[in-house]
């Protein structure tokens, strides 16, 4: 087993599949945070990062764990920060 962190693993997969700009795009911000053995923490930068990379990106990202031979790993990602919506509604009294 290789000493590179899992995601960082994912993304080498990932980019056979995408164009740079969308991988730097959705992906660019993102960072393990943990790889509790089945299960690894992502940190993304805000939620509909978050939302975006499950709705389109879910089946390549498993795919990918799959070809690592991670395939029972379930990827948990976790939203650094809010988007600006959230935060204007935070604000409202």
């Amino acid at each position: 087993m290789s000493d590179r962190k899992l995601w960082d693993q994912v993304l080498d997969k990932l980019r056979n599949d995408l164009i740079p700009e969308e991988l730097r795009r959705w992906f660019g911000d993102s960072m393990q945070a943990g790889d509790s053995g089945d299960q690894v923490t992502i940190w993304v930068p805000s939620e509909p990062v978050r939302r975006h990379i499950l709705t389109h990106y879910q089946d390549l990202i498993d795919g990918a764990l799959e070809d690592l031979g991670r395939q029972g790993v379930d990827i948990r990602f976790v939203a650094t920060g809010v988007d600006d919506d959230e935060d204007e509604d935070d604000d409202d009294p």
